[in-house]
């Protein structure tokens, strides 16, 4: 790239699933991206719940310090369907 930029990525977003799959690796690799954010600071904005990849990512940077909003639809908040919000719910 030509220059150099000094924008930082302050906030990000996560889509996902709430379901864990079938491969171990992707799960781990969920739970290290929440790391890498923690360790950069930089929060996370996800669909809510603690459950499959969302709860991975999600519990990780929020674990790690990261400030974590769960945006979660109505029709999921009955049931047990994600498991609990991580962080803070819209």
């Amino acid at each position: 790239m030509a220059g150099s930029s000094s924008h930082h990525i302050r906030n990000i977003c996560v889509f996902g699933g709430s379901s864990p799959g079938k491969e171990k690796e992707f799960l781990e690799s969920t739970n290290h991206l929440g790391q890498v954010l923690a360790k950069r600071k930089i929060h996370l904005v996800y669909g809510g719940g603690s459950l499959g990849y969302w709860g991975g990512v999600a519990i990780a940077a929020f674990l790690g310090g990261s400030q974590v909003l769960g945006v979660v639809p109505e029709a999921l908040t009955k049931g047990d369907i994600i498991g609990k919000t991580i962080g803070e719910e819209l």
